[in-house]
């Protein structure tokens, strides 16, 4: 359990004579996944945000084996000092978690494409940095492609550069793999660098099982 100083101002009405001591440093501390009241995986926050959802008693329940612990002010009357516990995995209350998010087509950008195909060029079918590959449409812009999930694919330079403005079958170039739209528990894993274990096995389980997540190579 980890402990800390709260350095959030929006926290200091919630306990009384809040005085904020040493902080921790910036991104010290892992984000914690939030969920609706169903079960169902919503987005992640700060833990200054997850203060406040404990704080306005909007959390509904807690999964989880990570916690840490936000320390404020003392009370004038009393002298106790005011804590508030946190886990790793939390369920919110309230409009804010419907149940329409899960279906919602995630936003698309290289950083998560790169990371769903697992940097595997789709043409080639080597492995590259991020540095080295490039967003690919299957059906160029200039014959109807659309910039969307399912007409996208990480490609690496040369291999981009080969295809150039033509379709696969254009160009003479298989596809090693196949795009696909990944659901809000994938999305919520392609964006977060730091997973803890246990949000890590939670989301896993809502991973659809064409997620390239389930496999070590295509």
């Amino acid at each position: 359990m980890l402990a800390f100083e709260p350095v959030n101002r929006n926290m200091e009405s919630t306990f009384s004579e809040a005085s904020v001591e040493t902080p921790p440093q910036r991104g010290a501390l892992p984000l914690v996944l939030t969920l609706d009241t169903h079960g169902v995986p919503h987005r992640w926050i700060t833990w200054q945000h997850a203060c406040f959802y404990y704080a306005k008693n909007q959390v509904a329940w807690t999964l989880g084996e990570q916690a840490f612990t936000v320390y404020g002010g003392r009370n004038r009357l009393t002298g106790e000092r005011s804590e508030i516990t946190a886990s790793s995995i939390i369920a919110v209350k309230g409009k804010a978690m419907a149940m329409k998010s899960f279906n919602q087509v995630p936003p698309l950008s290289n950083r998560e494409l790169f990371h769903r195909d697992r940097q595997i060029c789709a043409y080639c079918a080597d492995v590259f940095p991020g540095a080295k590959l490039t967003r690919d449409h299957i059906k160029p812009f200039s014959k109807g492609g659309q910039d969307t999930w399912m007409n996208v694919v990480t490609a690496c330079r040369a291999c981009n550069e080969r295809k150039s403005d033509r379709t696969p079958e254009g160009a003479g170039m298989e596809l090693v793999y196949l795009p696909y739209v990944p659901n809000r528990a994938e999305y919520l894993i392609l964006t977060n660098r730091r997973i803890l274990a246990d949000q890590m096995e939670f989301l896993a389980q809502h991973v659809p099982a064409q997620s390239r997540l389930h496999r070590k190579s295509v």
